[in-house]
């Protein structure tokens, strides 16, 4: 029996209604859909690896036509169901999902107001519709969490968009580095961390703290690491124990990860990529391969990782010092 049940993550399509900036998924009109037989098919393995914890990705989730059916499907096979959306299609659903019994809503949200969000996300009525769909979910029973990408456009958002949070009952924030093909440079890091530094520190009994990690790193090696090579945070050593309680699935290619932050791709024959979702056309979890690409980032992701988000390195370094985490931690 394993003392911690594992989260299945999977990307269930690749299309998004949303304009990003930093996002590779922009506008996508990507036919692929995670189908419901896909789904019944992976249940009973997930039951059998210990995934207790699932959570749907995209893309935009709520662009998938059967997402309800997936949920209820996933909360009757006794699983708890989260999923990420960028909100703008939440409101009108959350009643349906809630019914269908999602534990979780993760909304993305970058700045303190639709004047700032809807204009990094390109998309106009984003801020508005995010935050009334967290409103309704949250009064429906369900968890409700904000992820914001923080980078040299919006850091100074952070402190408003605390308090924006705090006061619309939100219970979850994470805060994660922007991530582009190149460097990212902040012309003054110490303005960063006199911004943000407060917002870490604020009293959680007055103001909603980020979950993990400072964004910039917590310790001054991390935090010259991000601000000088923009390597984000990552699991302390010697070992990433995010890797032991994950499993990320992306349906479209078929393959699945130790990690949602790691690279989705092919590499090779080498343990770094990932491993096939089917053998011989069944679907297997625990298989050889994918244990020994676990076994890999367990032992190198500490030294390797570029890309760690601020919660996959706080779960793990909380896991290395308690011994456990509470739900929805990552």
């Amino acid at each position: 029996m394993r003392e911690r049940q594992r989260y299945l993550f999977i990307r269930i399509l690749e299309a998004c209604n949303a304009d990003c900036f930093m996002c590779e998924f922009a506008l996508s009109r990507d036919a692929y859909r995670f189908s419901p037989a896909d789904f019944d098919d992976l249940l009973p393995k997930a039951l059998a690896a210990g995934v207790g914890y699932v959570r749907f990705t995209g893309g935009e989730p709520l662009m998938h036509q059967d997402v309800v059916d997936l949920v209820a499907a996933g909360t009757a096979a006794g699983m708890r169901m989260s999923l990420i959306t960028n909100g703008m299609m939440l409101p009108r659903m959350a009643g349906r999902l809630a019914a269908a019994g999602l534990a979780q809503v993760i909304v993305s949200l970058d700045g303190g107001s639709g004047a700032t969000h809807d204009v990094y996300r390109r998309s106009p009525g984003m801020f508005d519709n995010g935050l009334r769909g967290l409103r309704a979910a949250a009064g429906l029973g369900v968890l409700t969490r904000v992820n914001t990408v923080v980078g040299p456009h919006n850091y100074t958002e952070v402190p408003l968009l605390q308090q924006v949070l705090t006061e619309a009952g939100v219970r979850q924030w994470e805060l994660s580095a922007l991530k582009l093909e190149r460097a990212i440079t902040y012309p003054d890091p110490g303005h960063v961390r006199e911004v943000c530094d407060p917002v870490y520190e604020a009293d959680p009994r007055s103001l909603l703290v980020p979950l993990g990690k400072r964004f910039y790193g917590d310790t001054a090696e991390e935090q010259q690491r991000y601000f000088t090579r923009s390597l984000t945070p990552r699991a302390s050593r010697p070992l990433c124990h995010v890797v032991d309680d994950v499993i990320y699935v992306d349906g479209r290619f078929g393959r699945m990860y130790a990690c949602s932050c790691l690279p989705h791709r092919e590499d090779g024959d080498t343990p770094a990529g990932g491993a096939p979702l089917r053998e011989n056309g069944t679907v297997l979890l625990d298989t050889p391969v994918f244990r020994a690409h676990a076994d890999y980032f367990r032992e190198n992701g500490p030294a390797l990782c570029g890309g760690c988000s601020t919660t996959a390195a706080g779960y793990s370094d909380d896991v290395a010092r308690l011994g456990s985490v509470p739900p929805w931690t990552y």
